[in-house]
Order: C-alpha cells, then structure tokens, then sequence
C-alpha cells in the first residue's frame, strides 16, 4: 500500500488567497484598477509567505506584516506605494475573518506610511486658451477633440467621467451634465456656454461616424464605438505637441486647472468639492496649497519688507 501524496506545505494558505480573489473579483465594489493593484499585492504576499514556510492564514502574524513591509520598503518602493499594499493586506485580513478564516493578524495595526501629496500641475490659463481657442481645421476629430477637451475644462471631469458621458447625459438647454464618478456615484456638473457650443457642432460630426444608430456614447471614434480613456490621453498629448505649447498635456491637468481656477476666482472649496466629486474635503484642500503658492508669490514681490535682499559683494580688502 502506497502513502497518499503530501500536499504543498503551502497548500492552505493558497486556498484561503484563493478564496479572497475570487471574492475581491465578484463582489468587491472597487474599482477595476484598484482590483489589479490587490491582486499584485496579494501575490507578493503569497510568495513572502512561501519564502517564510507559512502553511495556513492561522500562522501569519503582525510580525510577519511588518516584516514584509519593511521588505517592501527595502526594494525602493515609495510611501504612497506601500500604503495601498497596507490597504491591500486589510481588506485581505478584514476578509479572512467575516469569512472565519483564523488568522491572528490584526488589520487595525497596520499603520500605513503617510504618503507625501503630490501638488497638481495645472496649466495656466494661457496655456488653455491657446490649447482651445486655436481655429479648427475642417476635420472632424479635431472638432471632437476640441469639444472633450473644452468639456473636461468647463466641468473639472475625469478623463474616465468623460469617455463614459452618453447623449442623455448632457442637457444642453440647461448647461448641466449627469457624471457618474468613482463607485458609480453620480453627480450634476455645470457646462460652460463654450463646451455647449462645442458639442452643439460635433453633434452632425458624430453621426456622420456612427454605424450602430443606437450607439449612446456622446463620444466615438472613427469607426462609431465609445472612444476610450487611452485614446483621450493620445489625442491631447498630440494636440498640445502641435499647438506648441511647450508641454505635453494630460487630461488629468485640465480637471487641475478647472479646480486651481475655480477656487483662485472664489475660494469656495466646499463648492469646488462638490463640482470635483470628492468624498472627502481633504482631498480637495491639496488645491488650497496652490492657491496659497500664488498669495505667497504676490506678498514676496509686493510686500516692502518682505523682499529678499540680494547678498552684497563683500568688499574689497587690502
């Protein structure tokens, strides 16, 4: 009579990261980027876990956690980095136990490193205006990239908000557009005149190109469908490249220069929160500190004794 074979010493512990992909892919309300991020996260912890001989859930511990995250940071990555992989090992753990997983881990002493904001680089209002304001060509992308790139200006959109607008979204009667954000959450924006005369001429555009006459999108591409985020992003950089502007754009700075603007010209960041889609006002505040940027720039050249003196040459000794 032969033994029965040995299962992997790992075997549990790749049954219990088993289970929580699954769950993480089928009913996690998360966004998809945020989905591929765990994962990837998930995996590195599996392979620390194999390199560590842990066989089941039931023998990782704070110590391990740590450990790993210390590894983490030893390979070079940044705070901000290492954050989401904390966040990644919570909602593993918090998982674990409604699933009565044992695991002695505890998600509450997972204390992320505080990751440094990034200030956002918006473009100066020059810069748009001779981004938008350029006569068109008689091409019709270029007309339905001027329009996108007018719309994500005038109302502070994602580029992902924007690629998913439908024709029903946008009343142009009313200057008004129905967004759906992050988590599908859904908000009204306002439309500046200017973006509502730029849809209004890239209507007829836009049926010229469709092949499904039921196709909802607001924005297609040359062959009728949806465009996607990729396609806005490569769109821009090549307009921006051929206005000579003397930077290559992203559509993420032309939200930044809806809210840099926006709160400069009012300073009502409650306002600007709202309109931006942002759950917390903390996230709004990082424009504050742009803001702030400019006052400080005008008191240092306005202010009589606040400007710096330049350091006299010293004199000329014998």
């Amino acid at each position: 009579m032969t033994d029965a074979p040995l299962l992997p010493a790992c075997a549990e512990f790749s049954a219990a990261m088993a289970q929580a992909r699954f769950a993480l892919l089928h009913s996690a309300p998360l966004a998809p980027k945020t989905r591929s991020a765990y994962l990837i996260d998930w995996q590195q912890l599996e392979d620390f876990a194999q390199a560590q001989t842990l066989s089941s859930p039931a023998a990782l511990n704070d110590i391990h956690l740590r450990a790993y995250l210390a590894h983490c940071r030893e390979t070079g990555l940044t705070n901000r980095s290492i954050a989401r992989k904390s966040s990644a090992l919570r909602w593993l753990l918090r998982y674990w136990q409604s699933e009565l997983i044992p695991c002695p881990a505890n998600p509450d002493a997972l204390k992320a490193p505080k990751a440094s904001k990034k200030l956002p680089n918006a473009p100066a209002i020059e810069t748009l205006n001779q981004l938008l304001d350029q006569p068109v060509a008689e091409n019709l992308l270029l007309h339905r990239d001027r329009c996108m790139f007018e719309l994500l200006y005038s109302s502070g959109l994602r580029v992902a908000e924007l690629v998913g607008l439908n024709l029903s979204d946008i009343d142009r009667t009313e200057g008004i557009a129905r967004v759906t954000g992050k988590r599908d959450k859904t908000r009204l924006v306002p439309v500046g005149s200017q973006a509502i005369t730029r849809i209004e001429a890239w209507l007829p555009l836009r049926r010229s190109l469709l092949r499904d006459a039921s196709e909802p999108a607001l924005f297609v591409n040359q062959l009728g469908a949806r465009l996607t985020t990729r396609s806005v992003q490569y769109r821009l950089a090549r307009l921006s490249q051929h206005t000579a502007l003397g930077q290559s754009l992203h559509p993420h700075q032309l939200r930044h220069a809806f809210a840099t603007h926006l709160l400069e010209s009012s300073g009502d960041l409650r306002a600007v929160q709202e309109l931006l889609g942002h759950e917390s006002l903390a996230t709004t505040q990082i424009y504050t500190h742009l803001d702030f940027q400019r006052l400080a720039a005008v008191y240092e050249a306005a202010h009589p004794r606040a400007q710096r003196q330049k350091p006299s040459s010293p004199p000329n000794l014998p």
